[in-house]
C-alpha cells in the first residue's frame, strides 16, 4: 500500500474535536504501555534503591544529599535525563500518578499494576515529607556541564528551601496538592500512611496560602528550568484536592470564594501542565457539580464547568520544546472528564456541537496511538514500546554502560567525549520514558544531542500511566483514531463514466495565529475506494489560498497529481496530503484519472 503520511508534513496530535468522527483503525498492547510507563519511576529514582528495583542498570546514587545543610534529602526523583530533584514537576508527577490510582484504581488492579503504581507514588511522598519546604536538590547549572552516570555524581548537590522569608505558594500549593491525591490513593490499601500524607498536606497548603509568593524568586537557580508563570492555580489545585480527599466544606468555600481573585472561574486555557493547573481544576470541580454534591456553591461549580468545557471544545496546545508532554497530560484529562460525563450522562456544549463522553475518550486514543506509534514516522515516542523507538535518548545513566558492567567511574568530561557523543545507540533502554518528539512539521531527528526532542521528563510519561489504564478496559472495537465524516465532492471534471474512484477524510491538525489572521493545517487521507487500481490522477482545488504538501502541482491552474514517485493507487491503499490557509477548508474534487 502506497502511503504518504511518513514523508507528510502533519500532526495528528492535534485533531480538532468537533470535525471529527470516531473509526476503527489499529490497536495497541496498552496494558504492556503501563507497564512500560511505570518502570520509567523505577530508572528516575534517587538514593538507596529496594530489593524488588525492577531497572537493574541503577544504581545507588544521591546518598548524601541534603547533609551539607543538615538534613536528609535522600530519595525522589530525578527530573529528565538530568540529576536535579526539581520540586515542581516532581509534586506535578506524584499527583498524575495519584489521580490515575484513584480514577482507574479498577483497571490498574485488573492490570496487576496497583502495587508498582503505589511504590512509585510512595518514592515521591516519602521524599516530600522529609523535604517538607526543601523541596529542590541539585545545582541544574553545574549539573549540564557533566554527563555522567547518577553512581558517579561529582556536581552541587545543594538543597534549596522556602520559609516565610523565602515564599513559593506555587512549588507548596503543588506540593500540598501531591500529598492530598496521594492520601486518596493510599487510603484503601494503607490508612496510616494516608492519614500522614493528609496531615503534611494540610499544613503546606497553609503555608502556601498565607506566605505567597513565586519559588522561581526564592530559589532563583530554578527559574532557567521550571519558571513558574503563577501560583494562583496551583492554591486552587491544592485546594480542590484536599476538598476531594476530606470532604470538608471549607476548601469548597476556598475555591467558589477565591474564583475570580484566583482565575479559576476567568481563565479559559488549552494547556494542563506542571506550570498550568487551571483546566484540572475545572474538570476536578466539574465532577463536584455532576455529583450532584454542589449545594449552595452550584453556581460558581457551573462557572468552572463553563470553564473546563471550553478546554475540551478547543485544540491541544502544543511548543516546540518537549511538546509531548502537553496531549500527554491533556489527553488524561479528557478521558477523566469522560468517566465523570459518562457517569453523569453528561455531555459536553460547545458552540458549534455537543460532545458524548465516548467523542472525548476516542480522541484521547488517538492521541496515545500517536505516541505509541501512529504517526507519520511510524515510531513510538514512548521508549522501549513497541519494534521502533528513539535509541539515543539525550539520558545520561541511559547512555552510559551500568556501574555493574562498566565498575570504574565516568568522569564529568570524560562522560562527554566517550559516551556523549556516541554513534552508537544508548547501552540501557530507558523504558517508558516520554520523549520530547516531533516537531510542529511532524520531524523527529533520534540525536542525543537534541535534547529537545529525544529527552524524557518525569511530567511527560505520568499521565500516561491513567491513561493507558483506561484504553486498556475498553472492549477492542470500543473506540478508535478520528477522522472527520466524509465530505461529498464535487461533481467531477472530466469524468465521463461519472464514477468517483476515491473518498477524502478530511481533519484539522493545527492552528495557529499570526496578528489577527487565524491559519489551519487540513490533512485530507485519499483513499482508493474501487476495485481497480488507478494512475494519473488529478485533483482540481477550489478555494485554495495557502501551500500544499503530499502532491505535485501540474502546468493547469489549481490542479494537482501524484508526485513522482507514486505511480499508482492500489486499491484500498491510502495517501496522505496536507495544506496551510486561513479560513474554510478546501474543495476538492476528481479533474481525471486512468
Amino acid at each position: 500500500m502506497v502511503n504518504l503520511a511518513s514523508s507528510s508534513s502533519i500532526l495528528p496530535l492535534l485533531l480538532g474535536l468537533l470535525a471529527l468522527k470516531a473509526t476503527i483503525i489499529c490497536a495497541f498492547d496498552y496494558g504492556e504501555a503501563v507497564n512500560k510507563s511505570l518502570l520509567f519511576f523505577e530508572a528516575q529514582r534517587s538514593g538507596k534503591l529496594p530489593l524488588n528495583q525492577r531497572v537493574k542498570w541503577r544504581g545507588d546514587s544521591g546518598l548524601s544529599d541534603g547533609y551539607e545543610q543538615g538534613v536528609n534529602l535522600v530519595g525522589g526523583y530525578y527530573d529528565a535525563g538530568d540529576h536535579v530533584k526539581f520540586g515542581l514537576p516532581m509534586a506535578f508527577t506524584v499527583t498524575m500518578l495519584s489521580w490515575s490510582a484513584v480514577d482507574f484504581k479498577g483497571e490498574l488492579v485488573s492490570l496487576n499494576q496497583m502495587e508498582h503504581i503505589l511504590e512509585s507514588i510512595k518514592w515521591g511522598t516519602d521524599y516530600f515529607i522529609k523535604a517538607h519546604d526543601k523541596p529542590y536538590v541539585g545545582d541544574g547549572v553545574s549539573d549540564h556541564y557533566c554527563w555522567e552516570r547518577a553512581e558517579d555524581m561529582t556536581t552541587s548537590r545543594t538543597a534549596y528551601k522556602l520559609d516565610p522569608e523565602h515564599p513559593g505558594s506555587d512549588l507548596a500549593g503543588e506540593t500540598a496538592a501531591a500529598l492530598a491525591a496521594a492520601s486518596l490513593a493510599f487510603k484503601p490499601f494503607d490508612s496510616a500512611y494516608s492519614d500522614l500524607l493528609l496531615v503534611h498536606a494540610k499544613q503546606i497548603f497553609s503555608f502556601a496560602d498565607r506566605f505567597r509568593g513565586f519559588y522561581d524568586v526564592s530559589i532563583g537557580n530554578a527559574k532557567q528550568f521550571y519558571t513558574s508563570t503563577g501560583y494562583y492555580d496551583e492554591l486552587l489545585w491544592a485546594a480542590t484536592w484536599l476538598y476531594r480527599a476530606t470532604n470538608d466544606e471549607y476548601y469548597l468555600k476556598y475555591v467558589t470564594d477565591n474564583c475570580v481573585a484566583l482565575g479559576g472561574t476567568g481563565w479559559a486555557v488549552k494547556e494542563f501542565s506542571w506550570d498550568n493547573k487551571y483546566a484540572g481544576i475545572q474538570i476536578l470541580l466539574s465532577k463536584v457539580l455532576l455529583d450532584g454534591a454542589g449545594g449552595a456553591y452550584t453556581s460558581t461549580l457551573q462557572q468552572y464547568q463553563a470553564k473546563a468545557d471550553y478546554f475540551t471544545c478547543g485544540l491541544l496546545y502544543v511548543r516546540e520544546w518537549n511538546n509531548m508532554q502537553y496531549p500527554s497530560s491533556a489527553a488524561f484529562l479528557i478521558a477523566v472528564y469522560s468517566d465523570y460525563l459518562s457517569k453523569a450522562k453528561g455531555l459536553v456544549k460547545c458552540p458549534n456541537a455537543q460532545l458524548q463522553p465516548q467523542d472525548l475518550l476516542n480522541f484521547a486514543k488517538s492521541q496515545a496511538d500517536y505516541i505509541l506509534g501512529k504517526n507519520p514516522k511510524s515510531i513510538s515516542y514512548l521508549v522501549g514500546y513497541g519494534p521502533s523507538y528513539p535509541v539515543h535518548v539525550h539520558h545520561r545513566g541511559s547512555s552510559i554502560d551500568s556501574i555493574s558492567v562498566l565498575q570504574s567511574g565516568v568522569g564529568c568530561v570524560e562522560g562527554f567525549e566517550t559516551w556523549y557523543k556516541r554513534v552508537e545507540p544508548n547501552p540501557n533502554v530507558i523504558c517508558g520514558g516520554l520523549v520530547g518528539g516531533p516537531d510542529i512539521n511532524d520531524e523527529f531527528t533520534d540525536d542525543r544531542s537534541n535534547y529537545e526532542q529525544t529527552e524524557p521528563t518525569l511530567s511527560g510519561t505520568a499521565p500516561l500511566v491513567g491513561l493507558f489504564s483506561k484504553l486498556h478496559s475498553l472492549p477492542a472495537d470500543s473506540a478508535g483514531s478520528y477522522v472527520q465524516e466524509t465530505p461529498k465532492p464535487a461533481t467531477p471534471v472530466n469524468n465521463p463514466q461519472g464514477l468517483i474512484p476515491v473518498e477524502f477524510l478530511h481533519s484539522i491538525t493545527n492552528t495557529w495565529a499570526v496578528g489577527k489572521d487565524t491559519y489551519y493545517r487540513h490533512q485530507v487521507i485519499l483513499k482508493n475506494v474501487s476495485q481497480k487500481p488507478i494512475t494519473e490522477l488529478k485533483l482540481y482545488f477550489e478555494n485554495l489560498t495557502g501551500s500544499i504538501w503530499g502532491l505535485s502541482p501540474t502546468q493547469e491552474k489549481n490542479i494537482y497529481q501524484f508526485p513522482e514517485w507514486i505511480k499508482v493507487m492500489e486499491p484500498g491503499s491510502e495517501i496522505t496530503f496536507v495544506y496551510i490557509q486561513g479560513g474554510a477548508q478546501a474543495k476538492i474534487s476528481v479533474q481525471s484519472y486512468h
